[in-house]
């Protein structure tokens, strides 16, 4: 097999383009190093002078002296984004949502990823498990930041029995190492009742706010446990009271941090709100959504911009002239707090009638409230004897990836051909909801919504 890494793309007006690079050239080394995956490339190119060594598709061997701002990308892209193959994870993790899928859904649905660069690259949350002394040395050498690490406890043998790893209780060594290069680092905490709950949670949220400032933040969010569970370790779903609970010792803890380090420093996810029946904190406790793609303040971001577009359009009188009707699909989660927003839309826009219907997980199960984990099928099922109006809304995280399926495989195109209604995906902020709702209205006394 032949070295080196192919090249799928070169950017037009890029440097690549003046070398005259090519599809299938492939570039061997920089600076006279063999290029491992993404984290050594974009090490090795970040400089104003490289030299960069490419066999072209014809055999010939180059060798480019490159002069560049420091900054400057080479444009061009490699066959697999990180470089390398992905690497999978090893851990058995008794909350691992893959496992509890059921049988018959797309291979790569099932494939297990724990790969420390996807950390980097997506924001993706790591164990650490997976990663050998060296893959840390090479992070605190490249300097990459910031690193997201799925912590869940940090008593060494609790944490070996939750991930089934007899390698995952070095957990505290491995921060402390990243901690002393001062390299940037969010936690997250999967709460599992009976297990890592309780005076464990309270333990590990201290211990990782030792670690401040360089571990910037710490989520907990509940564990999804699906009806999929055979042979699985025995979770339970946490009560309102659980929910009460483990909210008391955040927010106590919270008050602590703040006072010591002006930071909240640990977070609540949604959910634990929601299943207490509280109030969502103020927008200041989020310390600037630092944890907003674990779940941590998305609907507070989402009604504040939702409540400033709606005070935009409040003094406008084509408000009252149009009318529409639609509905919007989601998670049993979300559901109540759509609802109030609808409300608060209904005192603008009179005549803007829209159906926000929760959907029940039949799929995974009931104890799964979440939109991202909604299917296609059980859309279908509870909307399709319903009059939904022009249009039907689903929120952006329902679709996988970069893809117009859902998890079932189902394409946005079969959901309009059996519903008989256009669907209009709803990105994550409260702007994009708002002019969905109101777009599109019904023309009333010569004036068109827009």
């Amino acid at each position: 097999m032949e070295s080196g890494h192919i090249i799928k793309q070169v950017l037009p007006g890029s440097i690549g383009e003046e070398l005259e690079l090519e599809p299938g050239d492939r570039v061997l080394e920089v600076n006279g190093e063999r290029i491992e995956d993404v984290f050594d490339y974009r090490y090795l190119i970040n400089d104003t002078y490289i030299e960069m060594t490419v066999l072209k598709k014809n055999g010939e061997v180059l060798l480019f002296e490159i002069d560049k701002y420091m900054d400057e990308d080479l444009g061009i892209e490699f066959e697999s984004s990180l470089m390398d193959e992905y690497h999978s994870c090893t851990n058995k993790c008794i909350f691992c949502f893959i496992d509890q899928l059921p049988k018959g859904m797309r291979p790569t649905m099932y494939f297990k990823d724990d790969d420390s660069r996807l950390s980097f690259l997506q924001g993706n949350y790591i164990t650490l498990t997976n990663m050998k002394d060296k893959d840390l040395d090479r992070i605190i050498r490249y300097k990459l930041s910031p690193i997201n690490i799925s912590v869940h406890t940090t008593n060494p043998e609790l944490r070996c029995m939750m991930l089934h790893n007899r390698f995952a209780g070095k957990i505290m060594d491995q921060i402390q190492k990243l901690y002393e290069a001062e390299t940037i680092m969010n936690g997250q905490i999967v709460l599992c009742k009976g297990v890592n709950d309780g005076k464990e949670l309270e333990k590990t949220i201290q211990d990782l706010g030792g670690f401040l400032p360089f571990m910037e933040s710490l989520s907990v969010v509940p564990v999804g446990i699906s009806r999929h569970r055979e042979g699985l370790y025995p979770l339970e779903p946490f009560d309102r009271e659980d929910a009460k609970a483990v909210l008391k010792t955040i927010h106590t803890l919270q008050d602590q941090f703040m006072e010591e380090y002006g930071t909240h420093f640990v977070h609540a996810s949604d959910e634990w709100y929601i299943l207490a029946g509280e109030s969502l904190p103020e927008e200041d406790n989020y310390d600037g959504y630092v944890q907003l793609e674990n779940g941590v303040g998305m609907l507070r971001l989402q009604e504040r911009e939702f409540h400033e577009a709606l005070e935009e359009a409040r003094f406008s009188e084509s408000s009252k002239l149009f009318e529409k009707h639609c509905t919007i699909a989601t998670g049993k989660l979300a559901g109540p707090f759509l609802k109030e927003l609808v409300k608060d839309l209904n005192a603008v826009y009179p005549n803007i009638h829209v159906d926000v219907v929760e959907v029940t997980n039949d799929f995974f199960g009931p104890q799964i409230t979440v939109s991202g984990l909604l299917t296609g099928q059980d859309i279908v099922a509870q909307l399709k004897n319903r009059t939904l109006g022009s249009e039907l809304l689903l929120p952006v995280n329902v679709l996988r990836s970069g893809e117009d399926v859902l998890l079932d495989d189902m394409h946005i195109n079969e959901i309009e051909k059996t519903l008989q209604v256009p669907v209009r995906i709803v990105q994550s902020n409260g702007n994009d909801l708002f002019d969905a709702l109101v777009s599109q209205g019904i023309e009333i006394n010569g004036i068109e919504g827009e």
